[in-house]
């Protein structure tokens, strides 16, 4: 098939393509979803090196273990799980550190790539930068709930399963997380 062709599939069918062996199907599974991947890991660590690092590792599992998703309605979550169970050893491998570093001035100085015109642009991408300072403060049990319900869209239920934590407790940490963002944000919103 052209390559042109698996663009316009959709992920399902590209899934089973490339549980086949349609090593074009898989490429462009990982096109697709790359960006994403790489966006959580910005929102749940700072470090530019280990965002990129952890990106390459959880698309290496995605593509060795692609066989193992029996329905391919269930890639999405199954994606996140193995997304947050990278992201947990990440953790326990840092645990030392107590905290991950957070360089807020770094951060503040990133210049954004789109300009500041039109003013909408650039007040949007600054806004971005502090949801994004204010996401990298959070306790990491309130961040990974927040980031899979807010930015994944995935249900109570589906993150409980995933982090492997009661329901109740989903709720709770996405709750703690929504006030502990507005505090930090209330001059701005």
């Amino acid at each position: 098939m052209a390559k042109s062709v698996y663009k316009r599939k959709d992920i399902d069918t590209l899934i089973i393509y490339a549980q086949r062996g349609d090593t074009k199907a898989l490429e462009e599974i990982i096109k697709r979803v790359q960006k994403n991947i790489f966006t959580m890991f910005s929102y749940l660590t700072d470090k530019r090196q280990d965002i990129a690092d952890l990106t390459q590792e959880a698309l290496l599992k995605m593509a060795r273990n692609i066989n193992s998703i029996k329905e391919p309605k269930f890639f999405k979550a199954w994606l996140n799980q193995i997304v947050t169970n990278i992201f947990y050893d990440y953790i326990k491998k840092h645990a030392r550190d107590k905290k991950i570093d957070i360089d807020n001035d770094k951060l503040l100085e990133i210049k954004d790539k789109i300009g500041c015109e039109p003013g909408e642009k650039c007040l949007f991408s600054e806004m971005e930068k502090l949801i994004r300072i204010a996401m990298l403060n959070l306790p990491e049990n309130l961040r990974i709930a927040i980031i899979l319900r807010e930015y994944e869209g995935l249900s109570y239920e589906d993150i409980s399963k995933i982090t492997n934590t009661a329901l109740g407790t989903v709720k709770s940490r996405i709750s703690r997380a929504r006030i502990k963002l507005q505090q930090e944000l209330k001059e701005f919103i």
